[in-house]
């Protein structure tokens, strides 16, 4: 992914003329004013209650924390001993765990 930012495209007059009067012509959506703007809310001050309830659920998101957690290490390994775990599809980073726990007697 890059990392400039896209630039928004350049628009024509005739565009920016009809947006705006889109935006006069919709009575359900005015153009904020400055007293608009220090009366609003934020979110979590105006519905304190949703915002509770997306904060327990969001919690609540991603795997469950173990006791012992395994560890990353960097080992070396022979091309065919990965290509035969890799044959055996997802999951054979685990397989590879089950057996070499079981060749140490663990």
């Amino acid at each position: 992914m890059s990392t400039t930012a896209r630039r928004p495209r350049e628009i024509s007059s005739e565009e920016e003329t009809r947006i705006q009067q889109g935006i006069a012509d919709d009575p359900d959506n005015t153009e904020w004013t400055e007293e608009d703007f220090r009366k609003a809310k934020s979110f979590r001050d105006a519905l304190p209650e949703l915002a509770a309830a997306i904060d327990r659920a969001k919690a609540k998101r991603g795997r469950p924390t173990v006791d012992s957690p395994k560890q990353q290490i960097s080992v070396r390994l022979d091309p065919d001993l990965i290509r035969h775990y890799k044959a055996t599809g997802k999951g054979w980073q685990s397989r590879m765990n089950d057996d070499l726990r079981k060749a140490a007697g663990l």
